[in-house]
């Protein structure tokens, strides 16, 4: 009883066991770094809620049965002594489980019911079927019966704290198996024509078909570029609540949100292989822009937050997602674009400029999404470099947007608006040797062993050979042999799980190794490239990793880290195949 599937083998503790458009997991992982000793359908409604505990069950002594869960794309199973478990996704909303030798349990995660929280179950006659209702999710779980014997439903409309659920065990000399969907009120009795075998095959299938899309040129010398696509696949969810489009979480762990800086790393290494979704990657928190033009922080499937933002990566994003599309961008997509990021760009000439100032600056370190770098620790609401450097990317977007567009006066206006700004960043910010940052308030200056001002490499070409050559040299004093350290491991404000106070972020390396690479210093790019994709390799794909150690920290399943391998993984394909450019993003 196992169906005949392949893939790359992946550990459930760190990579979430989901399929293409779900809300839900199936993971030991219930709570930000919380994980539990059973595996549970965890939904990412509302928030992320393990709802239902899955439990192998010894058939003779009714107990918790000991078994080893495998992982690959497609199939998930747990493998005991006496028989084992599987599962497959048949539907986003609907998963198929079979069994034979072991007795399964499906069970409320928590065993307290009150008027507010908690998990209801009973049997619904009109189904046939025994129905969960979540408090926390707003939905129904439903679990239908399509061979075996329900052995045991505990809890069958209690009230308070009780068991609940349904345990299922095998017929004489057979197996048994289930369906588990999540579902809004109601729905037809679950019917199915199709063999479990038939559904893993499906779901293996779709899983391989967005592989060779995505990373068609995969190869050896990339061992890690298919499970990164699973990554990203097993993350994506589909329209609902408030995500307006097909998403991509950042992850399928504690981290469910796509906030206003992490989905441009997603868009650009979707748009080659998936432009649909790459595109509605790109626009997603766009269509949650307010009325000064700012994007919201976060979009989830119930909630938009706007107590902060993210930086204007935005038009550089938009610059290298259009170059790797299959086709042309026509004319009224063109137009879209342009105007969202015209606002965008809007919101932080005006509401983020000082009365008489020429840069703008952040309100928090969160604006920046390097939340708790020590570029901060003097002072929060601060002009920095990095910030007017995404800026004046952004306006040259823009800028080349209205040539485009045939709007020639304001190409012109765009233009001029970026050059008074860069020059304006050297004027104020660059001492000769690096960059420093301002307090918004007081003027007061200051450095950091921060990567976060060494940002500004990201303008490449535009800079100054100057300024782009020191800035490499202390660009390569963050190298370690893991990659780029986001604070100098020599700087006592070192941690090793620090956030933005040491670790190796995807984001900041791809940045550096683009401008770098726009710059011209080749050799530099070529070895931080190198070494991200060595570390997601052997580590995988982490929030963060541990810059001495290359150990994956905080949550271990993250798009924008899967995505900026395949980035990297894939520019630097192209450059052997010598078809790559100098202006791709790797």
């Amino acid at each position: 009883m196992t169906a005949a599937l392949s893939g790359p083998a992946f550990s459930v503790h760190d990579i979430p066991f989901s399929a293409y458009g779900s809300w839900f997991d199936i993971s030991p992982v219930i709570a930000e770094k919380t994980y539990a000793e059973d595996l549970h359908l965890v939904s990412h409604q509302n928030g992320m809620h393990g709802v239902l505990r899955l439990v192998p069950l010894d058939p003779v002594g009714g107990g918790r049965a000991e078994t080893r869960v495998e992982a690959i794309p497609g199939l998930l199973s747990w493998v005991g002594e006496s028989g084992r478990v599987e599962l497959a996704y048949e539907a986003p909303d609907t998963v198929r489980l079979r069994g034979g030798g072991l007795d399964f349990g499906v069970l409320a995660a928590v065993r307290t019911l009150t008027p507010f929280s908690g998990t209801y179950f009973f049997h619904d006659p009109a189904a046939n079927a025994h129905v969960f209702t979540s408090y926390e999710t707003g939905r129904r779980y439903r679990v239908t019966v399509l061979s075996g014997t329900l052995a045991d439903t505990p809890g069958d409309q209690a009230l308070g704290g009780s068991d609940r659920g349904v345990t299922v065990t095998a017929e004489a000399d057979g197996g048994w198996e289930v369906a588990v969907e999540e579902l809004d009120t109601a729905r037809p009795p679950y019917a199915s024509s199709a063999s479990f075998d038939d559904i893993a095959s499906a779901a293996r299938g779709a899983f391989a078909a967005f592989v060779d899309a995505v990373a068609p040129w995969r190869s050896e010398a990339t061992p890690a570029a298919e499970l990164a696509v699973y990554v990203v696949w097993s993350a994506t969810v589909a329209a609902k609540g408030l995500v307006t489009r097909p998403g991509v979480l950042m992850s399928k762990h504690w981290m469910d949100k796509v906030w206003s800086w992490d989905h441009c790393f997603n868009a650009v290494a979707l748009a080659s292989g998936a432009p649909e979704l790459a595109w509605d990657q790109f626009h997603l928190p766009f269509d949650h822009q307010d009325e000064s033009g700012a994007l919201p922080d976060s979009v989830t499937h119930s909630e938009v937050l706007y107590n902060f933002v993210k930086p204007p990566i935005h038009g550089w994003a938009f610059g290298h997602l259009r170059r790797s599309l299959p086709t042309p961008v026509g004319r009224a997509e063109l137009t879209e674009v342009y105007e969202r990021l015209e606002r965008w760009t809007g919101f932080w000439l005006t509401a983020r400029r000082a009365p008489g100032a020429e840069l703008p600056y952040y309100q928090h370190g969160n604006d920046s999404g390097w939340d708790n770098a020590t570029t901060f620790d003097p002072g929060r609401v601060v002009v920095t470099a990095d910030l007017t450097a995404f800026l004046v990317l952004q306006l040259r977007e823009l800028a080349a947007l209205a040539r485009e567009l045939d709007r020639p006066d304001e190409a012109s206006r765009w233009t001029g608006v970026a050059e008074e700004i860069q020059t304006a960043l050297l004027d104020q910010l660059w001492t000769g040797e690096r960059f420093v940052a301002r307090s918004a308030g007081t003027g007061e200056t200051w450095s950091s062993a921060s990567l976060l001002d060494l940002m500004p490499i990201a303008l490449g070409e535009h800079l100054p050979g100057e300024v782009t050559s020191a800035l490499a040299d202390h660009i390569k004093a963050h190298l370690t042999p893991y990659g780029l350290a986001t604070e100098l491991t020599t700087s006592p404000h070192y941690l090793a799980d620090g956030y933005w106070r040491g670790p190796i972020w995807a984001p900041a390396t791809v940045l550096v190794e683009d401008g770098l690479r726009r710059a011209g210093h080749l050799r530099l790019a070529d070895d931080i490239s190198a070494r991200f994709r060595a570390l997601c390799e052997t580590h995988g794909f982490a929030e963060n990793f541990d810059a001495l150690t290359g150990t994956g920290l905080r949550d271990r399943a993250y798009t924008w880290t899967a995505s900026s391998y395949l980035l990297l993984a894939r520019d630097h394909h192209l450059r052997l195949a010598g078809t790559g450019t100098d202006d791709t993003v790797a």
